[in-house]
């Protein structure tokens, strides 16, 4: 049984959410909540008990990247799947920095919501197809070239051509234009990305992307070359 807490804005999203979870006999609605903040005190208030938060993220008072933030600090455990519409641009990668386990776009059907609460629950990270293609070009357009961070020991493991492959991932290059850059096979360039996936226990291409978001520092910009 997963132990779901729905925090949405509005209450008619709510309890519509709310009736089609309920049917399925895997999921358990503990509650609602109307913002980020709400959805906080509810979890300090039943410590322990919630499995998987379904987010919106365009909510007043405290919307769903400062809730994911409040969340994910206390309750790194409890997996946050965020619901958005495609205009939320300026919310994604803050909320993915912030430790969102899921994005998820409202207009898909009710199906795909469940089959979502069930895929991260299980500790997978859930990218809609069409948000993922926003972040790479998110990744590529800003120009960033963020490190990744030294304090972590030996950089997970990677090798510093396996970073500087994971940085052309992270800047939307295919595999043959990393091959072109690093003067490589576009063979090697894919056996790298393999051994990049197994080190890091990612699935894709596009969670390589993530975990490079996720562990970069602004500070470092302008020295991707040096990592």
């Amino acid at each position: 049984m997963i132990r779901v807490l729905l925090v949405d804005d509005d209450s008619f999203i709510r309890e519509s959410l709310k009736y089609i979870l309920d049917m399925d006999e895997k999921i358990n609605v503990l509650h609602t909540c109307s913002d980020g903040k709400q959805a906080y005190d509810y979890v300090c208030s039943v410590e322990g008990q919630v499995d998987v938060i379904l987010m919106d993220i365009r909510m007043p008072e405290c919307d769903g990247v400062e809730g994911t933030k409040l969340i994910k600090e206390r309750f790194p455990h409890i997996r946050v799947l965020i619901l958005t519409t495609f205009d939320d641009d300026d919310y994604i990668i803050e909320a993915i920095k912030n430790g969102a386990n899921g994005y998820m776009l409202k207009n898909v059907s009710p199906d795909r919501i469940l089959e979502g609460i069930q895929s991260v629950s299980q500790g997978n990270m859930l990218i809609h197809p069409e948000i993922a293609n926003k972040l790479s070009s998110f990744l590529r357009a800003s120009n960033s070239h963020l490190r990744i961070r030294k304090s972590v020991p030996d950089n997970w493991g990677l090798t510093p051509a396996e970073l500087k492959i994971v940085q052309g991932i992270a800047d939307g290059l295919s595999n043959k234009e990393i091959a072109n850059t690093l003067f490589l096979s576009e063979g090697t360039v894919k056996n790298y990305v393999t051994e990049i996936l197994q080190k890091l226990e990612l699935r894709d291409r596009t969670q390589i992307a993530i975990f490079y978001l996720k562990n970069s520092t602004p500070s470092d910009r302008n020295h991707s070359q040096n990592p």
